[in-house]
């Protein structure tokens, strides 16, 4: 590979002959998910969960005892922590994926390898999702002990895995466009923090019981998703008849991975905000 097709991978984001994201990416995935595990940023941030997770568990259980909570109410209350957490966090790593990179003068040895920029996108995002992966393991035995007697385990654990996906995908394309967009690493993690407590601390308000309160819990995704579980689980109502709910969450994955497939090729650049060529 000569040193003028690398000068044109970097400037215009046109892989050289033989790069391709078909096998590129999972190179890519990997050494993310090396980094992420093995660096210790991956235990640590699971960790944490792990201890938040504790605490609601132990709060709800004991609230259960004193029949304040219904077994049911308790399996959804720690289910949609460990959905909000665990997906929330995926956007904190997303967001560190390509501004850090710059910041840490790696980005253009990674432009080097053998994976086109649509390639090096996707095996990010790849990697930001096993953490939320890894979180769902852990909240496993949490909810089974809460619910255990009750046939509700099984459920709460498939769509929590479904409704957990669905929203992860999401909020990590975003956390991706936004370290993409950033011009440091510092405004791109501030930003998704912003953004982490602006979809989360709704979610845990009590509703509003009119249209307007409604609108906007299925606006905020993380909002719209726990109500949907909150509707299956505790209301007692079937799959699909409040589907509308995901609509939120489903655009969010829609739009934000369409927008990295579109832009792929142009966002992972040495520069933010600068166009090659």
């Amino acid at each position: 590979m000569t040193a003028g097709s690398h000068g044109i991978d970097r400037a215009g984001g046109t892989a050289p002959a033989g790069r391709g994201a078909g096998g590129g990416w999972r190179v890519v995935a990997e050494q993310e998910c090396r980094d992420l595990w093995l660096g210790g940023r991956g235990p640590l941030l699971l960790l944490a969960f792990s201890v938040l997770l504790s605490v609601v568990t132990y709060l709800a259980a004991t609230n259960q005892v004193l029949n304040f909570l219904e077994q049911r109410e308790a399996v959804n209350l720690t289910l949609q922590v460990a959905v909000a957490v665990g997906v929330l966090g995926t956007l904190v790593v997303s967001a560190d994926a390509i501004s850090g990179e710059r910041e840490r003068g790696t980005l253009e040895t990674l432009l080097l390898t053998p994976a086109s920029r649509r390639g090096i996108v996707l095996g990010k995002l790849v990697a930001a999702l096993s953490l939320w992966l890894a979180a769902f393991l852990v909240s496993v035995p949490y909810l089974w002990v809460l619910g255990r007697g009750v046939a509700i385990v099984g459920e709460a654990l498939v769509l929590g895995l479904a409704v957990g996906t669905l929203l992860a995908i999401g909020l990590a394309a975003v956390g991706l466009l936004v370290s993409a967009a950033a011009r440091s690493n510092k405004v791109s993690l501030a930003a998704s923090v912003f953004l982490l407590l602006a979809l989360f601390a709704p979610s845990q308000l009590p509703s509003m019981k009119s249209w307007i309160g409604d609108l906007l819990v299925r606006l905020n995704p993380v909002g719209a998703a726990t109500r949907y579980l909150t509707a299956v689980l505790v209301d007692g109502h079937g799959w699909s008849r409040d589907l509308s709910y995901l609509g939120s969450p489903a655009l969010t994955a829609i739009v934000a991975g369409g927008a990295l497939v579109v832009a792929g090729g142009r966002i992972v650049r040495l520069n933010p905000g600068v166009s090659g060529g």
